[in-house]
């Protein structure tokens, strides 16, 4: 009985979900489809979810989760213009990380916990400082991947998805809960996807 009590808890939340959680989930969605397709458009798709999600977080007190946000917002503009001067210039569209990108990648994340982590427990009343700071850091490392068309930003971004899965359900972000399980489906297709194109005869990889 206790499974059918937790799907009616589950479908009172969903019912009480705020019309802004409902917008963000839905351009959240559109942005990785979008990201999947390898379609320029997932960056202004991804801006105004961003922007709706951000208000939602810091009500949940998840601050590395907004900072994180915040981040986003800047990577999705920075990202728009990078992918709109690679079109027009017939630049390879996606590539493989070198090894000083690799490098950078972890520097991202491993540093970027570390940082929040402190922040964190330093400046905010945040109960869940270290999976918060996690969750942030390795989606920084994949976003600035996403940014430059870099095939490995899937799996950053879905070693942070993992973990923020629990994390919103402990938090009551019902919508965006399923959302992020969403976005891990779909990054793993994406990863798949993007491979292929990567291995085709005729694919130019940027090697430097």
């Amino acid at each position: 009985m206790l499974f059918s009590i937790d799907l009616s808890l589950l479908a009172e939340q969903i019912k009480a979900t705020s019309l802004l959680e409902w917008i963000a989930v839905s351009f959240g969605v559109t942005e990785v489809l979008l990201a999947r397709k390898n379609n320029v458009l997932l960056y202004p798709a991804g801006i105004i979810g961003i922007m709706c999600s951000g208000f939602l977080l810091v009500d949940a007190k998840l601050y590395a989760e907004t900072l994180l946000h915040a981040y986003y917002l800047v990577m999705s503009i920075y990202g728009w213009a990078m992918w709109r001067n690679r079109s027009a210039s017939g630049a390879s569209q996606i590539s493989r990380s070198t090894i000083s990108e690799q490098k950078i990648t972890w520097a991202i994340a491993l540093g970027g916990w570390a940082f929040l982590y402190f922040m964190l427990t330093t400046f905010t009343d945040s109960d869940v400082p270290i999976i918060d700071a996690f969750v942030s850091s390795t989606a920084w490392a994949g976003m600035w991947l996403l940014a430059k068309r870099k095939l490995e930003n899937w799996i950053w971004l879905n070693v942070s998805n993992l973990i923020a899965i629990p994390l919103l359900f402990h938090k009551q972000l019902i919508l965006i809960s399923f959302l992020t399980i969403f976005l891990f489906i779909v990054a793993i297709f994406a990863y798949f996807d993007w491979k292929k194109e990567l291995d085709q005869p005729n694919a130019k990889l940027k090697t430097v």
